[in-house]
């Protein structure tokens, strides 16, 4: 098999999914590529990279229109081209999802709990701080309480302001003092940790092959870079997004996310040249080609840059 005959196994298998889900995958070209580009792209441009992955013109506009009316894009009109660029709110979403996606895994834990109790709150916003809180990781321990051993405070301070509830949610710390194997218990009832680790365990199976024939290959061509690298965040976000990151010591033994981190950083890192090429050719704003990525996209999965320096 060859890294041509991967990417083309990869990309069949997605166009052969019951339902595919186009506006997940332009999230994950606007959060992979676009936003630390400039976070503007000419419409055209997503509507010939999509095409590669067997999505029609139709589908792109009506999942690019759905973004936008969800509050994650906003559009400008020049001429009869459109552009699209994040909004605040989803510029905050991307950057939430950006470090928990490119971040390397916990590992050192104090034994302090954050807490956010629910009490103060109706029964409707108790529900949007669940579902919002569930996506930076956060776990329900209880009916009017959310926990989490390693969050980002940041990510909860945005996510609490968004919401308008800042000043409505009491937020604590707690200690753990003894029961290791009871914290373990805890853990996997708060979170669905063996599903998360199947669905690990599987990413590993798809992207190994991957892998083992990057380092066979001396030249990968920039538009198999930028198809398997898409494929690969689109994955591996998937997966990552739910999972809540608690430190190893929570964790069941023999977890695949770690697994998985290393063979996304690997993969990604292997494939990240030639795919920026790719974007660099294929990729439009109004004023010309996507400008040169910022500092964010060297700083992903521990320093782009530094690991290029040791391979």
């Amino acid at each position: 098999m060859s890294l041509e005959s991967a990417c083309r196994s990869l990309i069949n298998e997605f166009k052969s999914r019951p339902t595919v889900r186009a506006g997940s995958l332009i999230t994950t070209v606007f959060g992979d590529v676009i936003a630390p580009r400039g976070g503007v792209v000419w419409l055209g441009s997503l509507i010939q990279a999509m095409a590669e992955f067997g999505i029609s013109e139709r589908l792109v506009r009506t999942s690019v229109f759905r973004l936008a009316k969800d509050g994650w894009l906003q559009s400008q009109q020049l001429g009869r081209r459109s552009y699209y660029s994040l909004t605040e709110e989803g510029h905050e979403r991307f950057e939430q999802a950006t470090h928990r996606i490119y971040a390397e895994p916990s590992s050192e834990w104090d034994g302090t709990w954050c807490l956010v109790l629910l009490s103060g709150l109706d029964s409707a916003n108790k529900d949007l701080v669940r579902k919002e809180a569930a996506w930076i990781g956060f776990g329900a321990m209880s009916a009017n309480v959310l926990a989490h051993p390693v969050p980002d405070m940041a990510d909860l301070d945005v996510t609490l302001r968004r919401l308008g509830l800042a000043d409505e949610v009491v937020v604590m710390s707690a200690q753990t003092i003894r029961s290791d194997a009871a914290m373990r218990r805890l853990a996997r009832s708060g979170w669905n940790l063996d599903d998360i680790d199947a669905r690990y365990e599987n990413f590993v199976k798809m992207f190994r092959p991957v892998l083992a024939q990057l380092r066979k290959t001396a030249v990968v061509k920039p538009k198999t870079a930028f198809l398997l690298r898409t494929m690969l965040i689109q994955e591996y976000r998937k997966v990552l997004l739910r999972d809540p990151q608690l430190p190893g010591g929570l964790l069941p033994a023999n977890w695949h996310g770690l697994a998985s981190y290393q063979l996304c950083r690997n993969v990604y890192l292997g494939l990240q040249q030639a795919a920026d090429e790719y974007v660099s050719s294929l990729m439009e704003t109004a004023d010309g080609p996507l400008p040169p990525p910022n500092k964010s996209l060297s700083s992903r999965f521990g320093g782009l840059d530094t690991q290029q320096a040791r391979s």
